[in-house]
């Protein structure tokens, strides 16, 4: 059973990474796949734990700073989007820092 759902954890993981890898054109489907690469780790460790009959107090901790993590992200692509006007990667020059 366990490595039924190691398995199917992985597979989610490596799912979120390919998305982060193959969208390269806007910033929100980057922040996207990267909070469901979080999500699918937030699942590994709940059943993880839930498994071991563990604590779950550090899923708290674990969701917490991915709450604050995403939020970060949305605060920068509101600052990205009201300076440059949009969310494209292509737009985006370091020389304009």
């Amino acid at each position: 059973m366990m490595m039924i759902f190691v398995g199917f954890s992985s597979v989610l993981v490596f799912s979120g990474i390919i998305s982060f890898i193959s969208s390269r054109k806007h910033l929100l489907s980057s922040l996207l796949s990267l909070e469901f690469i979080v999500l699918s780790i937030f699942f590994f460790f709940f059943f993880f734990l839930n498994f071991f009959n563990f604590e779950l107090y550090f899923t708290m901790f674990f969701l917490t700073f991915s709450v604050c993590e995403g939020a970060l992200g949305l605060a920068i692509l509101v600052s990205l989007i009201r300076t440059h006007g949009n969310d494209y990667f292509n737009s985006f020059s370091i020389l304009q820092c």
